[in-house]
C-alpha cells in the first residue's frame, strides 16, 4: 500500500535516514522503535512532505503513485492523516471544532455520524466537546488529536509517539483504542513509539530503528525474542553474575 525506497533525509548537513526502506501491509499496523532521536519521526515527516525538499535519495510510493516531492496538503487528500507528537490540537477551538477542522481536507461535508464515531471511540471527547481544547489533560488532548485525524477518514494513519507523557493507566486505554481503530475499520496505521511494549502488543510488524537506520525487522513475536531487544528496550536483563548483577553493559549484537 505505501513503500519507502532507499531513501536519505538530511537536516542541513546531517543525514538523518540513512537508506531507509520500508513497506506498509494494508490493514495492519507497523510499529517503528527505537530511542530518542533514532530518526522515528524524521520518517514520517519526509513521507508527509513536511521537511522541505526532502529526501534528498530515494522514492516514496502510495499505490503505483510516487508521492515524494509532493506538496503537504495534496498528500493529506490522499488519504494519510498525521497525528504528530505533541498533540498540537487548536487551543482555543472547542472540541467540537478541532474536530470539524479534521474533516476539511474531505471532498464530501461531515457528519454527525462521524462525530458520533469519534465520540464512541472516545467518551470523554462527547463530554467536553463545547471546551476549548487548550483546557484539556494531556491524555484528552491526545484523544482529541487521533480523533481529528479520524475525521478525515483515512486510508492510513500515522501516530507519532502517542503514549509520550502520559501516564500508564491513559496509556494503555489509548493502546486499546488504536487496536480497535484498526480491528473496527481495517485502517493501516503506522506507529512510532520509544514504549516497545505497549508498540509491540497492538502492531501485525515491527522495525527497529538506530542511528537513521533500521537495525532490525520482523513480526512482534520475533522481535520480542531477540535478546537486544529484550534488553535495549524492553528491560529484561539476560548476563547477569552469580549475585544477579550484570557483569558489563554488552554492546548490541547488530551494530
Amino acid at each position: 500500500m505505501l513503500e519507502v525506497k532507499n531513501i536519505e533525509t538530511l537536516y542541513g548537513l546531517v543525514m538523518a535516514l540513512r537508506g531507509v526502506s520500508l513497506s506498509l501491509t494494508e490493514g495492519k499496523i507497523t510499529a517503528i522503535l527505537g530511542s530518542n532521536g533514532a530518526g522515528k519521526s524524521t520518517i514520517i515527516k519526509t513521507i508527509m512532505g513536511l521537511i522541505e525538499d526532502q529526501p534528498d535519495k530515494g522514492t516514496i510510493w502510495l499505490d503505483e503513485t510516487r508521492i515524494d516531492g509532493k506538496d503537504t496538503e495534496d498528500i493529506v487528500r490522499m488519504g494519510l492523516a498525521y497525528v504528530p507528537e505533541g498533540r498540537e490540537v487548536f487551543d482555543e477551538l472547542s472540541v467540537a471544532e478541532n474536530l470539524m477542522m479534521g474533516a476539511y481536507t474531505r471532498r464530501g461535508r461531515a457528519s454527525k455520524a462521524d462525530l458520533d464515531r469519534v465520540y464512541g471511540l472516545f467518551p470523554r471527547l462527547a463530554e467536553r466537546a463545547k471546551q476549548l481544547a487548550g483546557t484539556l489533560s494531556g491524555g484528552e488532548q491526545q484523544m482529541l488529536a487521533i480523533g481529528r485525524a479520524l475525521m478525515m477518514r483515512p486510508r492510513i494513519l500515522f501516530l507519532d509517539e502517542p503514549s509520550l507523557g502520559l501516564s500508564p493507566l491513559l496509556v494503555r486505554e489509548i493502546f486499546s483504542t488504536i487496536r480497535l481503530i484498526n480491528e473496527r475499520d481495517q485502517t493501516t496505521i503506522l506507529l512510532v513509539e520509544q514504549n516497545a511494549s505497549m508498540a509491540l502488543s497492538v502492531s501485525h510488524y515491527g522495525y527497529v530503528m538506530e542511528n537513521g537506520r533500521f537495525v532490525l525487522a520482523g513480526t512482534p513475536a520475533e522481535l520480542m525474542a531477540d535478546q537486544d531487544v529484550q534488553e535495549f528496550y524492553l528491560g529484561i536483563k539476560s548476563e547477569v553474575s552469580v549475585k544477579g548483577y550484570q557483569r558489563y553493559k554488552r554492546k548490541k549484537r547488530w551494530r
